[in-house]
């Protein structure tokens, strides 16, 4: 019954180009294998990699020399590597990551049928490639899921501890959800991102265009509200489901999260702490949640004054005139403390603004993929 409920599910969730965009051959000259139809490049790897299900996925790795970062990206539904080629070239430029990018099965010139289980594997065989071939630690690994790949980007890092950050471009709650305002979880939903978000516990960019008609706005908005560790969103004003890129907020605040997250990478390795050891890196990527040193502070400041103020008093019982200056102390005092309140409570609010001061204004992409993971009166869900 699974099986056959898993078959129905890929038949109206998935819309591969048909035909493929590109091909894949064979350079005489090198015998490495390159993508025909797009721009070629010496940076780039064109690589075939065998799933455990038994079938062979295309994928690109593109290498940039001053990358700390390695971006694992799983497109959108009706587009293929050789449609995302100049879109992965531009992003592995402009924000210094080495980037790889992979076909599901049945896409482009990968071998198989499209479904659930097959995306999943798909995206493991990628992330081990990453690891055996390149030697990338699951530390410097950004998987990055746009619309239906939120699915396997979410399912791999639920199962991944120590990845560096998640962001998640116009993602689902879930399959069903898409057509249906559900409330709660079917067996038969493919895609249960809702349920595993809150499994993911490294830095979770999420960015959703308002005017998304395809999945709507509030997917990316209750998935961010579930993360553990939140990083400030994106909801591009006007943005439909695929013309976010050539949005310029776009590119400048994935630049701010790549180089927020490097810095916390840093921060953690050069402490020795990992995220199951603090909850320092929460605060310093949840944007709605401020520090709470400052009022431990003041709660810790008022706490040894009133001791103070009961020794003193306790010493001076029998001398009036003390007593008398004593309280025009406290008066004084009750006056002095808001102000330093005050200007305890200004520091963590630079600090959380600090983590978002860098990124220069770039090009639009000037691409706009197209992802048609659309209702059931369009073309299935």
């Amino acid at each position: 019954m699974g099986a056959v409920t898993s078959s129905m599910a890929a038949k109206f969730a998935f819309f591969p180009p048909n035909p493929a965009s590109y091909t894949v051959v064979v350079d005489e000259s090198t015998g490495k294998m390159r993508i025909t139809d797009v721009s070629e490049r010496e940076n780039v790897d064109v690589l075939k990699l065998a799933t455990k299900r038994g079938t062979e996925i295309v994928a690109v790795y593109m290498k940039n020399p001053a990358a700390a970062s390695t971006v694992l990206y799983s497109h959108g539904n009706a587009a293929d590597l050789g449609q995302m080629y100049e879109l992965f070239s531009e992003l592995s430029f402009r924000l210094r990551v080495n980037l790889m990018g992979y076909d599901y099965s049945g896409y482009g010139q990968s071998t198989g049928k499209p479904s659930e289980q097959n995306t999943y594997a798909d995206i493991e065989a990628a992330y081990r490639c990453l690891e055996e071939t390149y030697g990338v630690k699951e530390e410097d690994v950004i998987l990055y899921g746009q619309s239906v790949g939120s699915g396997p980007t979410l399912d791999l890092a639920s199962r991944l501890p120590r990845l560096k950050a998640v962001a998640l471009h116009s993602p689902i709650l879930s399959g069903l959800r898409v057509m249906y305002p559900v409330k709660r979880t079917y067996w038969f939903d493919i895609y249960k991102n809702i349920d595993k978000i809150p499994l993911v516990g490294c830095p979770v960019l999420v960015i959703h265009g308002t005017a998304d008609d395809v999945v709507d706005c509030s997917h990316g908005k209750q998935l961010w509200e579930l993360c553990k560790e939140k990083y400030e969103p994106l909801w591009i004003e006007g943005g439909n489901h695929c013309d976010l890129e050539i949005y310029p907020e776009y590119i400048m605040h994935l630049k701010k999260f790549v180089s927020a997250v490097g810095k916390l990478s840093h921060l953690r390795n050069s402490s020795g702490l990992n995220t199951d050891q603090s909850e320092n890196p929460r605060s310093s990527t949840d944007c709605r949640d401020k520090p709470r040193s400052s009022t431990d502070q003041r709660e810790r400041s008022r706490l040894s004054s009133d001791q103070r103020e009961k020794s003193r008093s306790s010493t001076d019982h029998r001398e009036k005139s003390r007593a008398s200056i004593d309280r025009r102390e406290k008066s004084r005092k009750s006056v002095e403390h808001p102000e330093k309140a005050n200007n305890s409570t200004d520091q963590p609010e630079k600090a959380r603004n600090s983590i978002d001061r860098f990124g220069d204004m770039m090009r639009s992409v000037g691409l706009c993929n197209i992802d048609c993971f659309k209702p059931t009166g369009a073309a299935g869900i």
